[in-house]
């Protein structure tokens, strides 16, 4: 079985990552398409926030290789359920469907719970993001429906606007 270890991000990781993230089907469920600069300066904020934290979303290695993301993050937005930490995860192409991203998202959970001692963890994607909203139950995510909301990043009337809001306690 192929190691999914996650870990702090190096510099080699930019050139996967910004491909990554100029993949239209990688980004399928987000507004748009994120340019090199713009990969370089989240790399360099994930990198910022594990060195300042000892946490954030963390490089995704398969056996060597990068493979994406996962992690936790204290989002950049005002909601209602704020404050909260949320567990995220974006993998490259070629690494989906092979139980990577549940793998890594299970690693993470158990340092949130274990060593953040965090009673609670959030995930919340574009309700139309299927793939996501199965992990999420996979991962033993409770979909909590009145909690649902419309990214406040995200303009009036785009499909990905709707969200749905998923809770995991300790």
């Amino acid at each position: 079985m192929e190691q999914v270890t996650l870990r702090q991000w190096r510099d080699s990781d930019l050139e996967p990552y910004a491909a990554m993230n100029a993949d239209a089907e990688v980004m399928r469920y987000f507004p748009s398409l994120l340019t090199r600069d713009q990969s370089e300066a989240s790399l360099v904020r994930q990198r910022t926030f594990i060195e300042q934290r000892g946490w954030g979303l963390w490089a995704v290695d398969v056996d060597g290789a990068f493979a994406g993301f996962t992690g936790l993050a204290i989002p950049g937005f005002e909601a209602p359920f704020m404050p909260c930490v949320e567990a995220g995860w974006r993998l490259r192409r070629e690494y989906w469907g092979r139980g990577i991203g549940y793998r890594g998202a299970l690693q993470a959970l158990e340092y949130g719970f274990n060593v953040l001692k965090l009673p609670e963890i959030l995930s919340f994607t574009a309700t139309v993001n299927a793939p996501s909203r199965r992990l999420m139950e996979r991962l033993g995510f409770d979909r909590d429906l009145a909690s649902d909301f419309d990214h406040p990043t995200i303009p009036q009337g785009h499909e990905l606007r709707p969200h749905v809001l998923y809770r995991k306690r300790a």
